[in-house]
């Protein structure tokens, strides 16, 4: 994945979900810090995105709608190759301190 195919699926994340915001977590969050061209060619080969719904409800219902609408294997991955893996807030983990 480029920057501008992340770029394409936070658009159309931002557009299916009626929102103006999301959160990209993964390995593709990098793409929003460096340059595709300083990075390894294996931290751009991920053909997905993971989206945290910034507005979800404690069922995760807002992630869930995201990958039926673009998520993997829908008409969206099928036509570019690339897809939103939506995702919930709790999915993301940090060690203590």
């Amino acid at each position: 994945m480029r920057l501008a195919d992340l770029e394409h699926i936070i658009r159309a994340s931002c557009q299916h979900l009626g929102q103006d915001q999301i959160i990209i977590i993964g390995s593709q969050s990098i793409l929003g810090t460096y340059n595709e061209y300083e990075l390894p060619d294996e931290s751009t080969m991920s053909v997905e995105a993971d989206v945290v719904p910034i507005f979800d409800d404690a069922n995760e219902s807002q992630s869930t709608f995201l990958d039926g609408g673009i998520g993997e294997f829908s008409p969206f991955h099928q036509l570019h190759g690339y897809y939103a893996q939506g995702v919930g807030r709790h999915t993301a983990t940090l060690p203590e301190n």
